[in-house]
């Protein structure tokens, strides 16, 4: 990744490098807040040691302010998702918003690359249309984004370039409008009702 091999490396030393992801299985800190849990995704990028949180040095609390502010500026990217429910325990979420929280906690950790596994899993409808929306809205403000995902209307809606893999194995790669045309994809996706439409 940008010129560096992160084979086998340790996820601090790809967190590192810039990239940030979140999982299928939603792994947040369920009794601590939705601000907590994005101030988490910060600690990488923070230069607090512990004797410095000990001692609260004047340079700690500003540094400890500004990485506040940098969380309610990630939490306002979901609009009255999240950005309401900054104090609120992420128990106490819905799974949509704890979703969101998910990919906040990542973003926080200032990726250059955001790897998203299913964000969409387990979402109705118009969850997962207005997510697609705040997910590519993080796209036009310049972060690169590889996507994970079987819904393909989401596919559709957020990917500009797509690899599709069956068992594994790369059976297709193009634009949206490509890969929905190619005969494999129909074949192992789609079913034979859609390559009849």
């Amino acid at each position: 990744f940008a010129g560096n091999d992160i084979s086998g490396a340790p996820p601090h030393v790809v967190l590192d490098r810039g990239i940030a992801r979140t999982f299928q299985n939603i792994r947040l800190f369920p009794n601590l807040t939705v601000l907590e849990n994005v101030l988490i995704g910060m600690h990488a990028r923070l230069d607090i040691g512990m004797v410095d949180a000990l001692l609260q040095l004047p340079r700690t609390r500003r540094e400890e302010h500004e990485a506040r502010e940098r969380a309610m500026e990630i939490l306002a990217v979901f609009g009255n998702r999240l950005l309401p429910r900054a104090d609120h325990i992420v128990s106490s979420l819905s799974y949509a918003n704890r979703r969101r929280v998910e990919i906040a906690r990542a973003l926080a950790s200032q990726p250059k690359l955001l790897l998203l596994d299913e964000p969409t899993a387990g979402m109705n409808p118009a969850e997962t249309l207005e997510l697609a929306d705040q997910i590519k809205s993080l796209n036009r403000l310049g972060l690169s984004i590889v996507l994970i995902e079987h819904k393909l209307d989401v596919v559709v809606n957020l990917a500009s370039r797509v690899i599709v893999l069956d068992h594994g194995e790369k059976i297709a790669e193009g634009s949206p409008a490509e890969v929905r045309q190619n005969d494999e994809v129909i074949r192992a996706y789609l079913g034979r009702s859609a390559a009849v439409a």
